[in-house]
């Protein structure tokens, strides 16, 4: 089975993390969506909040799991046997970034790492600019997925 963990804080998910996760199942047998625990951050969402957008997003795809983490994402990745970490580009700063992490990633373990580019309708969205929008009452529902709902 090939298996990849698609790790973040999804706070909350977005339309670009949609998009990734939906293309991944066409390349994966399982995607695994891992909510790292960071408790030096302040989240807008709880992560049982943060949990239910992404369960509800893709609760009619069985390929689909969503889970939480703590540690190193190399060392969860093995602990469910995942071979693959699956990462979104946006733009040229996520580039190298990411990049960084995946050679430290490679070189602490066997584990590759497959980008895949965010789309072109979608390269814009982060979880800090939903969150701004929110904070902002702007209309956030246009970058999110339709499971995001805020209180």
């Amino acid at each position: 089975m090939k298996r990849a963990l698609f790790p973040g804080s999804f706070d909350p998910i977005t339309l670009g993390h949609y998009d990734i996760i939906k293309r991944g199942i066409k390349l994966f047998d399982e995607v695994v969506v891992a909510i790292g625990i960071n408790a030096e951050k302040n989240y807008m969402f709880s992560l049982e909040e943060r949990k239910a957008f992404i369960e509800k997003s893709f609760e009619n795809e069985p390929k689909v799991k969503v889970v939480t983490y703590k540690g190193l994402t190399i060392d969860f990745c093995r602990e469910i046997d995942a071979q693959f970490i699956l990462r979104g580009l946006r733009n040229p700063a996520d580039f190298e970034f990411e990049k960084a992490i995946a050679h430290t990633n490679r070189r602490l373990s066997k584990i590759e790492t497959v980008f895949l580019l965010t789309a072109a309708d979608t390269s814009y969205i982060s979880s800090s600019i939903v969150r701004d929008v929110i904070r902002n009452n702007g209309d956030y529902t246009v970058l999110v997925p339709k499971t995001v709902v805020v209180k």
